[in-house]
């Protein structure tokens, strides 16, 4: 090991982590078969010393927000129920809030603002199905503001229209040709 590797410690730690992985197959088959179907990208190292100039992360709620600027902002989850919060919406002194809670969030960004909404949200009641009810954007982004932003997403095809859902609309024989073609670019990738 120490021989082939620059790291010798860590690949003795990743053969370790191998056999601990290996010990929760019946079979060495079906393990080298998951392996080979879900390789993984890469193996983490121990945590060395910590360097002040490596970039890092800095978690925060809206609330604790106010009086803060980051470089780079990413807010999620900004679909109405959630913001404004489903449990804030009983008197319009609460929508209002809720409202300049949501401004204090969209202005604490330098450089780069990153608005997160999705499309449809799960009801895993029963493991095996695919429940979902569709989402709506926040009513604080009506469409003259959500016009100003760059929208990217998988499925929006209108994005003048904010309530738009995942589609891709056509008839039946349309839908079978666009699947059809998905899946020849798939095999041939592969």
């Amino acid at each position: 090991m120490e021989r082939s590797s620059s790291s010798p410690a860590s690949r003795l730690r990743d053969l370790e982590q191998l056999q601990l992985l290996a010990s929760g197959y019946a079979s060495r088959g079906r393990f080298i078969a998951d392996l080979r179907l879900d390789p993984p990208v890469s193996t983490a190292d121990l945590a060395g010393p910590p360097l002040l100039d490596e970039d890092y992360l800095i978690l925060s709620t809206i609330h604790s927000a106010k009086g803060c600027e980051w470089d780079v902002v990413h807010l999620i989850h900004a679909s109405d129920g959630s913001l404004p919060s489903d449990m804030a919406t009983g008197d319009a002194a609460h929508i209002e809030e809720e409202r300049r809670l949501m401004y204090v969030a969209l202005t604490r960004a330098r450089d780069a603002l990153h608005v997160y909404f999705p499309l449809r949200y799960y009801h895993r009641t029963h493991p095996h199905t695919d429940k979902h009810s569709y989402a709506q954007v926040s009513r604080f982004l009506p469409p003259s503001v959500t016009k100003l932003f760059d929208q990217v997403g998988s499925g929006v095809n209108d994005t003048s229209d904010h309530h738009a859902a995942t589609s891709i609309g056509g008839s039946p024989a349309e839908v079978d040709a666009f699947l059809r073609e998905l899946w020849a670019d798939d095999v041939a990738a592969g």
